[in-house]
């Protein structure tokens, strides 16, 4: 086997829709390239956001994941979407994500190539950002989706340091443009709290987000979801920072706001090296299938393409 041909790299672009089925079925379906394994697609109708991982060849996955921006391009309309996730761009996130015989800063030029075809095919602007970032204050992905779409699509009118990376000077104006960028390994997680206090889940995610001086590796907001307050997080960096160690800290601090921690859910897939069996923060999970959910799991059994 050459080294080309080793190469294993995951995409798990996130699209702002998470209501009509139809549309990322189609989203999905576009990203059928050869050699690219489908390993996961969800929708949450809450965040109005779904998350869609796929794995291959590199060239491969580049191709799979443009496919995918032109289609939610398509599709996708931001002048009528809400949902309670941050966004800019239809393809909202593209992070490319090393899984074996390749690296983070081979990756990154593998975010320059998807954004450039991004751009060139579909006429969506683009924002490199952490591995990829073309600029040291885009690194950080909340920073480049300060003010979300609508406060974007306003800025870059007027501000000119806000303005794409690639493409623009204006965002396009349905899909706005899509965040593409190289990263390690991250776990989207989410738990939900005994209350439907939203300012509670705003303060611990305050309290535990790296941002704020909290833990490493960890970024959080609070949100209202159903009636609930939940904390909706990504972990970054889970072998310093162990999921754990996370559900611990949220634990204490809403026992201080005098309530608990009830289901958790994970988003997407989880690496084999971040769980935890025996933890609590994995008992706690609503739903977790071990053969879907865990990564290396899934690249050996991937799904069927939807059509």
């Amino acid at each position: 086997m050459t080294e080309a041909n080793s190469q294993l790299v995951e995409c798990v672009p996130n699209f702002s829709e998470g209501v009509d089925e139809r549309k990322i079925k189609a989203i999905v379906a576009a990203m059928r390239v050869d050699g690219v394994r489908l390993l996961d697609w969800s929708m949450d109708p809450d965040h109005n956001r779904s998350v869609v991982t796929v794995a291959g060849p590199p060239a491969a996955v580049v191709e799979s994941a443009v496919r995918g921006a032109g289609k939610a391009a398509e599709l996708i309309d931001l002048t009528v979407q809400q949902g309670v996730h941050p966004r800019i761009g239809a393809a909202d996130v593209i992070p490319f994500v090393p899984v074996s015989g390749i690296k983070l800063d081979q990756c990154a030029l593998l975010a320059r190539q998807a954004g450039m075809e991004i751009w060139r095919r579909f006429g969506v602007p683009v924002y490199f950002y952490e591995a990829a970032a073309a600029r040291p204050d885009r690194a950080n992905l909340e920073e480049v989706r300060k003010g979300q779409f609508e406060g974007l699509r306003d800025a870059v009118r007027k501000d000119s340091s806000r303005r794409p990376d690639l493409g623009g000077p204006g965002l396009h104006p349905t899909a706005g443009a899509s965040a593409v960028g190289a990263r390690k390994f991250l776990v989207a997680w989410n738990i939900y709290l005994n209350t439907a206090d939203v300012a509670i889940a705003r303060s611990i995610a305050r309290d535990i987000r790296a941002s704020s001086g909290g833990l490493k590796g960890v970024k959080a907001l609070g949100v209202l979801v159903h009636g609930r307050a939940q904390l909706t997080m990504n972990i970054t960096d889970f072998e310093t920072t162990p999921l754990s160690r996370v559900h611990s800290r949220v634990a204490a601090l809403a026992a201080r706001h005098k309530t608990t921690l009830t289901e958790g859910e994970i988003i997407g897939l989880v690496p084999e090296a971040a769980c935890e069996h025996e933890s609590e923060w994995m008992r706690q999970l609503s739903v977790f299938d071990p053969e879907a959910k865990i990564l290396e799991r899934r690249l050996e059994d991937p799904l069927p393409w939807p059509k």
